[in-house]
């Protein structure tokens, strides 16, 4: 089924005024560690965020009657935004102080929090920098395993690492929607492994256009309403 994000055309996406626009609006808040003698590969951080994305969708706190349960419902209910940060030294010790989990890659290391009011950020996380998040990667990455999932960003689009993590935050949130329960427990209990690469130019038309989950982003920062920025290729859902 080809889809923007989900079945229904309420989108929590899509660059049209929705019913979701009625909603209260939250946001996932995500703070990328990066010290200034250390930073991260920039493919380790992309797929740290997503997989920290996928961490908080299954923890058992933001399920049922879990303690972020109501926040984590209140957010999917609304447009689905994701703001990554980046903080260092004494800023990152006061964010592993508040309620989330620091998922951490080769390089990378990402906490991510329960969802907040759009305008209800934390000091501590309000404070810090979100422009300036831009991350290289020493060498390139190796071919992803295409056993695994990947998320494959749009070759065409420029975004700053902190939008890319953003946008593989979506995608990969997108793959575990479409999972059936056993798929979804299956991805938990490996450790969620994945890939983030950028798609060959000539395979991204046929990869928008195969039934995969498919970000098509609101627009909000960066890039034009509408884009279409990342292909969730998840081996169950071909």
């Amino acid at each position: 089924m080809s889809h923007d994000v989900t079945p229904s055309t309420d989108s929590p996406f899509r660059s049209e005024p929705t019913a979701r626009d009625q909603a209260p609006q939250f946001v996932l808040p995500l703070v990328v560690r990066i010290e200034k003698t250390a930073p991260p590969a920039r493919t380790d951080a992309l797929e740290t965020a997503a997989r920290a994305v996928l961490v908080m969708l299954s923890d058992e706190r933001s399920v049922g009657d879990g303690e972020w349960a109501e926040a984590v419902r209140d957010w999917q209910d609304a447009r689905i935004r994701k703001v990554v940060r980046r903080a260092r030294g004494a800023e990152w010790r006061r964010a592993e102080g508040l309620p989330g989990i620091t998922v951490t890659g080769k390089s990378a290391q990402v906490r991510v929090f329960p969802p907040v009011p759009l305008d209800g950020w934390p000091k501590d996380l309000a404070r810090l920098q979100v422009s300036g998040t831009d991350l290289d990667d020493p060498e390139p990455p190796v071919e992803a395993d295409a056993a695994a999932p990947v998320l494959w960003l749009n070759p065409d689009l420029g975004m700053s690492a902190g939008k890319a993590m953003a946008q593989a935050g979506h995608g990969a949130q997108l793959a575990w929607w479409e999972l059936p329960d056993e798929e979804r427990a299956a991805w938990r209990d490996a450790g969620f492994p994945l890939a983030v690469r950028a798609a060959d130019p000539a395979r991204w038309d046929e990869l928008t256009t195969s039934g995969l989950p498919l970000v098509r982003d609101a627009g909000f920062t960066e890039i034009a309403p509408g884009s279409c920025t990342v292909v969730a290729d998840h081996p169950a859902l071909r």
